[in-house]
């Protein structure tokens, strides 16, 4: 049976405005499968997927496995004969791929061209958070004080004494349904400047709207990771183990030339996830056990949400000291992946700052670093789909099709 190929000049011009025109210098000598640690006899990349880019071979790319299976180790491009940087250009690919599986497509095309289109990505986000405020109380910034925020209906009996000893202590409900009482610390409530209401209506929606568009994006890889083989067995069944591979970074123990890059996004993962689960814990505290508001820094669930910001910074700063003291060992850095770790950054520094603004910093100044967390948040949650994140979806998917098509 024939098979058409269908070469795209588009791709081909993108590839090399991304910074993968370092692929015409490929001549399939092979050095790089070779000395790759995690190619196997089913998916031999990168060499495959260097003469699909030379060729402009789209539709090949966005459904191919090996893509995905590569972790940019750069052991290949540090041995490449010709310099034609493998890892880089499989980097490259992915960025693409990703704006090809984009549901919608213009947010992927909006996120990969992130070098012209960021102010747009960051400030928007931030006009929404300053509009809201101004509707809600015409920007009114709040003072530092010892009060403490109960919910409208809590239970004082269920609140901790170290935040309020008696009943008496509760004030008239104020405009927004909240009560307040003494505490041990004088400090900026952040709810008096953004009601919480707000947070979870936007933030609600926003998880929504990514939540879709990755669940879109993920339909469309897994049906063209299906045109690579047959698979069998369930896919559960093989999620699981390749799970315990990601939670560990098993495979970038492997690497040799960045061997580094496995610590540091084993911290940015588990940061990010730890921060997710902070947040979750956050709303059992408000609704649930309806704990005053803002939580003392000996809460359990504050001690989560510190030790997952360290990881971030850890993270974080370990990989932007490696892109920029060893730029061809952790490969090069684009537009691309600059917006993904500069956002990361801003809500970890805007994060940090808020929480020590809240105590030392003047009322005005820590408000406007706290609306420059709600936006960069906002623009985090809105480009996961589209960003570096998206990776945790499609490696994922890739490697349970590799286990499943070698069964």
């Amino acid at each position: 049976m024939q098979k058409q190929i269908i070469p795209s000049v588009d791709f081909r011009k993108r590839l090399r405005e991304r910074g993968g025109d370092t692929a015409a210098r490929c001549y399939q000598c092979a050095t790089c499968t070779s000395v790759c640690e995690l190619t196997t006899e089913g998916s031999l990349f990168p060499r495959s997927q260097m003469l699909k880019s030379q060729w402009g071979l789209a539709d090949e790319l966005v459904g191919d496995p090996g893509v995905w299976l590569c972790h940019q180790c750069n052991d290949c491009t540090v041995r490449c004969p010709r310099d034609a940087k493998p890892g880089d250009v499989l980097q490259t690919i992915r960025s693409l791929a990703i704006e090809e599986l984009s549901v919608p497509r213009f947010m992927g095309r909006l996120v990969g061209e992130a070098g012209r289109s960021w102010p747009l990505l960051l400030g928007l986000p931030i006009l929404l958070w300053i509009g809201i405020i101004f509707m809600d109380n015409g920007f009114t910034v709040p003072e530092p004080t010892n009060q403490k925020i109960i919910h409208a209906g809590a239970d004082i009996s269920l609140v901790d004494t170290a935040y309020a000893q008696h009943e008496e202590h509760a004030a008239a409900a104020d405009h927004h349904g909240v009560q307040f009482v003494e505490g041990d610390e004088t400090r900026l409530i952040y709810e008096e400047l953004v009601p919480h209401k707000y947070i979870y209506i936007v933030f609600s929606t926003a998880f929504f709207l990514a939540l879709f568009a990755a669940l879109a994006g993920a339909v469309k890889f897994w049906k063209l990771l299906g045109r690579h083989g047959g698979r069998k067995g369930s896919f559960i069944g093989n999620f699981l183990p390749v799970f315990g591979e990601i939670a560990s970074h098993k495979r970038f123990g492997s690497c040799e030339t960045n061997s580094s890059r496995r610590w540091a996004h084993f911290c940015v993962l588990w940061g990010f996830l730890g921060a997710a689960f902070a947040s979750g814990l956050l709303v059992i505290s408000l609704y649930i056990t309806k704990d005053p508001l803002p939580l003392a820094q000996t809460h359990p669930y504050k001690i989560i949400g510190n030790i997952s910001m360290v990881l971030l910074v850890v993270g974080s700063l370990w990989l932007l000291y490696t892109r920029l003291t060893a730029p061809v060992k952790a490969g090069v850095s684009r537009a691309y992946d600059n917006f993904f770790l500069s956002v990361v950054v801003l809500v970890i520094l805007t994060g940090t700052l808020t929480e020590l603004g809240a105590f030392v910093f003047p009322p005005l100044v820590a408000s406007i670093i706290y609306v420059l967390h709600l936006g960069s948040i906002l623009t985090m949650f809105l480009t996961v789909p589209f960003s570096k994140f998206a990776h945790m979806v499609y490696r994922t998917l890739a490697m349970v099709h590799e286990r499943m098509a070698a069964a």
